[in-house]
Order: C-alpha cells, then structure tokens, then sequence
C-alpha cells in the first residue's frame, strides 16, 4: 500500500476538481442523452476501466468486491444517492435555483470536516468556503438572477438533500481511510447498475448518436470516472477543508472554458467570480501557503554592523 503525504493526497483530490471542470463541455458535446442513461453509460465506462485495471494488477477480482456493507452503503450511497437527488431537484425546481442549493455541499464538506478527529475548524476555513460559494452564486445565477418560489420546495429540498450526501459521502470517507480507492470501481458498477433500473423505469430510450460517443467516453474516464478515485484519496488522506474550499474552483473552470470553446459569453460575473473564488481558495489555504517545507529552517537576521 502507497503511503501518501497530505500534500500530494490534497494535490490529488484537487485533480478531481480539475476533471469535474470539464463536465459541463463533455456533457454539452454528448447531446441530449436523459441523465439516468448518462451516469449507467459514464460509471458502466469507469467500472469497466477499473474492472481492465485489476486484471492487468492480479490479484484476483473477487476481493475487491468483498466490502462490509457499511463500506457499500457509504460508497453507493454517495455515489448513486448524489445524482439520484440531483436529477429529482432539477426535475421540480428551475435550474438556477436546484443548483445554487447544490453548490452548497462544498461548505458543508468545511462544516463537516470539524466532526472528525484531530481536525479543527478555522475562522479562514469557513471564510473561504463562503466565499466560494458567493462566487459559485454568481456563476450558476448569471450574476444573482434567482427567485426562489414555495411551490419549488420539494426541488429545493432535493438539491438540499444531495448537498448533504456528497458531503457527508466525502467527510465520512475519512472514516473508512484504509479501504483502498479501488473499491471506488465496485461502487461505480453499481452506480450504474442502479441508474440503468431507473433509466428503464422512467426515461425513454434516447443513447448518444455518431462522435457524442467520444464525449460519454471521455465522461467515463474523467469527471465520471478517475475524478472519483482521486477525490477519494484526498478526502480520506489530504487536507479535507482545503478541497472542500478547492472545490468551488470546478464551476468557475467550466465556465471559462465553455467560454473558450465559444459555448458561453464572457461576462463581468465570470470576472467577479473568478475573483470571489480564487480568494476564497487562498484564503482557506492560508495555513498551506504560510507552512515552511519539512526540514526548513527559519532563517536568521543577518548580524548588525553598526
């Protein structure tokens, strides 16, 4: 087993935030496939390809499918319960709205991180994450154009819901740090497995047609697929509060690079965004940025010579 120091395990779980920044592109370039089928066809893809990573491993397949139950339920539980809430809040509520509340599991995953041992909950923490989703408003409101309505609050309260299950998936994960990421692969195949039941019972047959295959693939092995395993060795060994503050960074990217790709404007929010998150994430790493590398010495104040 690979030992990793909380630095490379944060850079890591960081790298998850980098992939889900391409998740609006790739889903754009797929076309309108319904969103069940689209998590059975990207996590069947992830479990595939951890399913061709074991076997080039050895080591046989059977164990690492052999998981307590409350490693299952924790694993299928974020996974499926996540997308699960997501696409029943944006089936009852406006778009905008569902999402403003969903882009609230980062400062939960803050919030949470204080209920695990040995952390402690910092003012600039906190500071951050709020930040963060100031800007993250910003973004996913096209500058605070969002009126939220009681008829909607069943849509709300999903998007609550899967708020609170990706977070707590992600601070709970802690938990359970020596169950290898390669259990991710299992909770992916029934991620899948799941999303193709729901597919069949409530979706009509709409799969992606010609080159929107190249998009589902490259979903499955991105921000569907690795994202996941890398998120899941930051949780369980990097700097939790850090990435949950690191994490607001995903809506912001996206956003930037729909604008790259000529699919978004350019606008004076992406701006101020950019700006609300950026320094949000400095200011939730201050204790990072101000930290001596191991074996530093402080330096000393060359002798007067007056």
């Amino acid at each position: 087993m690979i030992v990793l120091s909380a630095g490379r395990a944060t850079a890591l779980g960081g790298g998850a935030v980098l992939l889900w920044a391409t998740l609006a592109l790739l889903t754009t370039a797929a076309g309108p496939v319904p969103p069940f089928l689209m998590v059975a066809l990207t996590f069947g893809i992830a479990f595939v390809a951890a399913l061709a990573l074991w076997l080039v491993r050895g080591g046989g397949i059977a164990g690492r499918l052999a998981w307590p139950l409350p490693v299952w339920g924790l694993g299928v539980g974020g996974l499926f319960g996540f997308h699960l809430l997501y696409f029943v809040a944006l089936a009852n509520a406006p778009p905008l709205e569902a999402n403003l509340v969903n882009y609230l599991w980062p400062l939960l995953i803050v919030l949470f991180s204080a209920l695990l041992p040995g952390e402690r909950l910092r003012w600039w923490h906190v500071a951050g994450a709020l930040l963060g989703l100031a800007g993250a408003g910003l973004l996913v409101t096209d500058g605070g154009r969002v009126a939220f309505r009681a008829e909607h609050a069943p849509g709300y309260a999903a998007a609550l819901g899967s708020a609170v299950v990706w977070a707590a998936y992600s601070v709970a994960s802690r938990r359970f740090g020596k169950v290898p990421s390669d259990a991710v692969g299992a909770f992916c195949g029934a991620t899948a497995l799941l999303a193709l039941l729901c597919h069949l019972a409530w979706e009509p047959w709409r799969p992606p047609e010609g080159a929107a295959w190249f998009a589902v693939v490259a979903l499955g092995l991105g921000p569907m697929g690795l994202a996941f395993f890398v998120w899941d060795i930051g949780v369980k060994h990097g700097d939790i509060k850090l990435l949950g503050a690191l994490a607001y960074l995903a809506p912001l990217l996206s956003t930037l690079l729909l604008v790259a790709f000529g699919r978004a404007e350019a606008s004076w929010t992406i701006a101020a965004a950019c700006l609300l998150i950026t320094g949000g994430a400095a200011l939730a790493a201050r204790e990072r940025l101000g930290r001596r590398p191991p074996g530093a010495r402080p330096t000393r104040a060359a002798p007067s010579t007056r």
